[in-house]
């Protein structure tokens, strides 16, 4: 078993999943039309397109591998239930340092700040994890300053 546990909402199981089919079927078929391509241009020994073909094949490989560990070891959360305390799967609007926020919460494997995904393992999602709405948590970054997080609401 893994060290530290895999938590994926069915949102982000399905990301995966659509992840892995679209690398399994389509991905692979064009990385190796580029290694059959490659090969014909002769001498493989000193060929940079066939080198990158092949680098790409590895990353792919090793991507495809990572996904079914993730989704072999994950514990899928349903919809967080609708309850008075936050808790993975929850979005929640907060104020920090004088802005609004929106942030959904969910496990570190797919976690995504650009898209308003946090993980509950980072500072700020462990600050969130089991607060209520109108409480102020504090969430100490790595820099080891610390934040404080109203929260307005969460659903």
């Amino acid at each position: 078993m893994a060290e530290s546990e895999i938590i994926l909402t069915e949102e982000g199981k399905q990301d995966l999943l659509d992840e892995l089919h679209y690398l399994e079927n389509e991905k692979r078929a064009e990385v190796g039309e580029r290694i059959k391509v490659a090969r014909e241009f002769g001498d493989i020994s000193e060929n940079s397109e066939y080198d990158d073909a092949k680098n790409e094949q590895a990353m792919m490989e090793g991507r495809i591998a990572e996904i079914n560990r993730i989704l072999q070891e994950a514990t899928i959360v349903s919809a967080a239930k609708k309850g008075s305390k936050i808790n993975i799967g929850n979005t929640v609007k907060v104020e920090m340092n004088g802005k609004e926020r929106e942030f959904t919460i969910v496990g570190g494997a797919e976690s995504n700040v650009a898209a308003g995904k946090i993980s509950n393992l980072c500072p700020v999602g462990q600050a969130l994890i089991g607060s209520k709405k109108g409480e102020t948590v504090t969430s100490l970054g790595p820099n080891g300053r610390e934040t404080k997080i109203k929260i307005i609401s969460f659903k």
